[in-house]
Formats: structure tokens, sequence, C-alpha cells
């Protein structure tokens, strides 16, 4: 909280210092000004308009959340409704993955370059003692320089016993470029603590009174937990820095050809703790009678070089070389009767890859791969993709990918004080085919279908005769079909957005658990009020998915397992909201889930012993300054 309050110290100080040096009256700049520049290098601007879309994106992630289930409380993790394979990673990725919803990635970091400075201020209630904020200011020093500074808090004591989140997310961004546009860096540097207390889900007691809805539990600190000791934390610290130069610069009217070399420097040192006073007897035995703890850590080094050619004759052609030097682990070794389990997975990487982007007769098309030519995991990735646009109402587009990647770092070896916790395995690759299709319309709206095949698809689930989750690798091929499609009506002053989305495992349906049927579903009052000075949205969002195996989340893992024993789901959400926008400022009232008020029974899950979210009043605001 200090934290927060000194940059909110900070940026009104900016602020003040800018607009007394600015006295004199200026027309505003226009607002694509103000531009977004994203890892890819993609520009946009900011957005200060209200719509349906950016009410769906009012959330502890500040995104669309529709293929995501939140738990109770703000700033714990989410189950998946669906899932995405974008990720081309070449090694392994770190422990913890339930806890990584709210860790911003290398890939989500945006650059800035903007007129005059810009403050973004996020605020939301949370549940019980505590709220979420999140800051930003970027200011352009000279045309050249920009930097940002942004931090996001969030702290919840949730209503149920010992769920409380504590988390932080600061971030430093800068980027500049000569005035001949041909030498550019940009850099940052992130400082993440993710800290939730756990407490196991209700106990059968509890969970027989939840599920019957005794009114005198209605206070949710009532019901018992399985353990009120417990909480882990996802830390981690990273400097990334990409800077480029162009050697070759020819350009005219029609013509041009540019070669421009690069280098990408990053460094990420990352860890996961869990912490309990007292063993839990369903996690099993245990090494130690109090005190447990376990602390996994990663170090991670990265450098790149690469070369651009970019030419108005065969298109763009991208090369890289890098080299990875990573160190994942624990302090010490595990000495067991049977075996011995070691503490350490350390070695390098040497990749190469290469990319093509090209327009041919109104087709775009691109492509990428990259291999590891040397080190101690062997992984690939290509892809390719096409896309048309027919007119200005209409786009299609195809891609298909062909991934090969060694398992998570937590799958391949894990210490913990917990005895059933420890294991050092020796899993094959994972192998991901997918095709997928994109249609996107002005006047019928848009649709996307993928079928995705994965080869020795690796999850966390119980064995037989087991209590606890541990690496599992299928035997058989999972294959995965995901049709999405999205349109909005407009009658008027109402609107009707619709989402849906239909799925299906035709192999591997009892290690790959996804709903059939997701929907979401908006009906809603927009309109000008008081002579245009307020624009005004009320209405009511409806959100349903089928019936299915729901994964369990195991807190000492933080990690979603397989389960399939206990059918959730079928149960329709029901948020009523007003969202109104007035200049720069954009404010949100929502009453969520609705339905909980009604009816004896709750059958409302997040996972296994993990009640979703009772009906409660929400406020928050988005409020833009452009000084």
């Amino acid at each position: 909280m200090k934290r927060l309050l000194l940059l909110l110290l900070i940026l009104f100080a900016s602020g003040t210092v800018y607009s007394q040096n600015n006295t004199p009256k200026k027309d505003k700049p226009p607002i694509d000004f103000y531009k977004i520049i994203s890892h890819d290098r993609d520009t946009t601007y900011v957005d200060t308009t209200l719509s349906i879309y950016k009410k769906y994106k009012f959330n502890y992630l500040r995104r669309d959340n529709f293929e995501l289930l939140q738990f109770s409380n703000v700033g714990q993790t989410y189950n998946s409704l669906a899932y995405s394979f974008y990720k081309l990673n070449l090694k392994p990725l770190f422990a913890a993955q339930a806890r990584h919803f709210n860790y911003k990635e290398i890939e989500e970091v945006n650059y800035f370059n903007v007129p005059t400075p810009f403050t973004e201020l996020y605020f939301k209630t949370a549940y019980n003692q505590g709220q979420q904020l999140d800051a930003f200011f970027t200011v352009n020093t000279s045309p050249q320089f920009n930097f940002s500074i942004g931090y996001k808090g969030v702290r919840s004591l949730g209503k149920y016993q010992n769920i409380l989140t504590s988390t932080g997310n600061f971030l430093f961004t800068s980027n500049y470029r000569t005035k001949n546009n041909r030498y550019v860096i940009r850099a940052h540097v992130a400082a993440q603590d993710l800290m939730n207390q756990e407490n196991g889900g209700l106990t059968d007691n509890s969970l027989r009174l939840f599920m019957n809805g005794d009114p005198e539990f209605s206070d949710r600190g009532r019901l018992d937990v399985n353990f009120e000791d417990a909480e882990n934390k996802l830390e981690g610290l990273r400097f990334y820095a990409d800077h480029y130069y162009e050697l070759l610069s020819q350009r005219d009217s029609t013509n041009y050809s540019v070669l421009t070399i690069g280098n990408v420097l990053s460094y990420e040192d990352k860890f996961f703790e869990y912490k309990q006073d007292t063993p839990f007897s369903t996690f099993g035995p245990s090494y130690k009678n109090a005190d447990l703890y376990t602390k996994t850590k990663l170090e991670d080094f990265n450098v790149k070089a690469y070369a651009d050619y970019n030419s108005s004759l065969l298109g763009k052609i991208t090369a890289w070389a890098g080299y990875n030097d990573f160190n994942y682990g624990y302090n010490s070794v595990l000495i067991l009767d049977e075996n011995r389990i070691t503490n350490r997975i350390k070695g390098n990487i040497i990749e190469a890859g290469a990319a093509y982007e090209k327009e041919y007769r109104g087709f775009k098309l691109s492509g990428k791969g990259a291999i590891n030519m040397a080190g101690d995991f062997d992984a690939n990735y290509l892809q390719a993709a096409a896309s048309y646009d027919l007119n200005e109402e209409y786009n299609a587009k195809a891609s298909i990918t062909t991934h090969s990647v060694a398992p998570n770092f937590n799958f391949q070896l894990y210490q913990s004080d917990y005895q059933n916790y420890n294991w050092k395995t020796n899993l094959n690759n994972v192998k991901t085919q997918e095709l997928k299709f994109e249609i996107n319309t002005k006047r019928f709206g848009n649709a996307s279908v993928s079928y995705t095949g994965i080869d020795d698809y690796t999850y966390f689930g119980i064995r037989e005769n087991d209590s606890t989750p541990s690496p599992i690798q299928a035997s058989e091929r999972v294959d995965y079909l995901k049709i999405k499609a999205q349109k909005e009506f407009t009658f008027g002053v109402f609107a009707l957005e619709n989402t849906i989305m239909y799925q299906q495992v035709f192999n591997g349906d009892n290690v790959f658990n996804v709903p059939q049927l997701i929907t979401r579903n908006s009906l809603y009052y927009q309109d000008h009020w008081f002579k245009r000075a307020l624009f005004m949205q009320t209405g009511v969002t409806f959100k349903y998915f089928t019936e299915y195996n729901m994964n369990a989340y195991d807190p000492v893992l933080a990690e979603f397992y397989v389960q399939n024993d206990q059918k959730l789901g079928g149960y329709p959400l029901v948020d009523v909201f007003f969202n109104a926008k007035i200049r720069q400022t954009r404010i949100y009232f929502v009453y969520e889930n609705l339905t909980s008020l009604f009816g004896g029974n709750n059958d409302h899950f997040a996972a296994p012993r993990q009640p979703y979210r009772d009906a409660v009043l929400r406020f928050g605001l988005v409020w833009n300054f452009f000084l």
C-alpha cells in the first residue's frame, strides 16, 4: 500500500509540474497521437470510448475472461473453460502456472509514444477490506524518448476463511529512437509479487451446508475450511532490452529496401514458495511436523541476435540465433530409501529461427519457425498463415501450427515437505498440431474454428490408490475441436451482444476436460444523456456453460489437476450493470451473480470444494488524464 501511495504521489506531482510549465493554452493533440506499441511492434492508440467490450475487460486481469472462471476472491486463480495453444516456447515453462494469470510476460508489455503526459487510473472494489488499483503514467521528454511507470496492486480479504490476496505488479518501460529513426532501443523492468493465502476448500460438512443453502451460513466466514495456515507466493524480477539499427535504408515513393540488425537481452529471476504451519493429512505424510516450506526457483538468461530484410519486392525476411541459460530447482538433494531426487535442472540451449511476411495479390502471407540446434532440450515449432481481405467488410484467415517442446519444469522435477510431492521424471516432448480458420465480417459477425491434436499430452492427475496429484503423460492422442462465434445486433438504442463457443474432445476426453457449450449474452440500452454530456449503458449479462468434470485446484503445486469423479457447472451467471462515460472517465456499477439470490440450493462452484462468488454490488472507474 505504501508503494501505491508513493506512485500516486509521483503521478499527480508529475501532472502538476507539467501543468505549471505549460500555462499557455494549446489545442489538444488528436487521440490517435497517443500511440501504444506492442511487443511485436504493432501500433494502436489510446481508446477512451465506452463499449460492451470495455465492460468485459473491466476486471482484475484487464482482459476479456470469457474462457475463464474466477474463484471467489479477487486475485485468486482462474479455472479454464477452454484452451488456446498460442505460446511457441522452445524450453519448459516455470512451475505454478495457476498463479501466472496476472503475471505479466515479456510479450504482454507495451511501449508508448505520446505528445503530452498521459495517465490512466483504474479502480474497482474488492471483497471485504480491500480494493484493486492500477495506476499508469507515461511521458515523452522529447519526440525521441518516452518512459512509463505503472503499478497494479490488489488486496482483498475475501468472504471465506484464509483466502486473503495481496498482489503487486510494478512495470517501468522506456524507448528511444534517433532523429533519423535508424537506431531504436526499448527496455523494461518488471517486479511482480503475487501472494495468496490457501484454505484447501470447504470441509465435507461445510460443503453440505453451503449446497443446502443454510441461511445461518450466509456469512461465508462461518463455514469451516480444510486449513487456515497456508499461503503460496509467486515473485519475479525481470530486465529486458531490445535494440536495432538500420544498416541499409533506401526508400522512395514506390519502392523500399531496409536491412536491420538487432539484439535482445533478458534476465529473469523468479520463485514460487509454499508455506504451511502444520501438515494437512489429505496431502499425505510429511517430512516435518511443523513449519512446512518449499521454494522453487528459476534463473533465466536469454540473448538473441537477429537481422531483418524488408523489401517491397521480396517482403520481410527475419533470421535469428539465440542462447538461453537456465537454472531451475531447489537448494538440496532429496535422498530416499529407493532412489535419489536431484535438486537442479540446469543447462543451456542454442536456437535458430526465421520468419517471413509478404503481401501478394491481396493475400497476406506469413510464416515462422525455430529449432533448438544444441543444448539440454529438443524443441521446435513451425507456423504458416494466410489472410485475405475480400473487401472492407470481409476478412478470412487460415493458419497451421506444429509445436514440440518438453513439459513444464514442475512436471520434470518437484520437491516438497510433503512426501507425495517429490518426483524426478523422464517425459517425452508434448507435440501439438493445430489447424485454425477465422472469418471476420462487419455484417455477420466473427467466427473461428480450430482443430488441435496433442501427442504425449502431460497433465496433473491422481493415480489409482493415490490421494494427491502427480505428473501423468497420456498414452492416447488428444483431439480437440473448438468453434467460436460472436455477433452483436443493434435495434436503435438497444443492443444484444452474443458470444458462443462449442467444444468437443474426440479422443482423450478422460484427461482433457472442457464444457461442451459456453455462451455469453448481453442485452443492454445505451444512449447519450444531458445534451450528450454523458453516455450510458445499462443492461444484463448472461453467461452459461454446460456441466462437465471440472478440474480441481491443488495449492501445494498451484496447479489444476484432472478429476473425473464430480461434474460441476450447468448453472447460469447473471450480472446487472450500469456504465457511464463522462469526458475521459468511464464509471462502472455491476451486481454480480444475481442468480445466487434465488433458489434454495447452491451449486455454483469454480472448482471442486471451491465455491463461486456470491451476489455482490461492485463499483469502479477508469480515469484518463491528458495533460
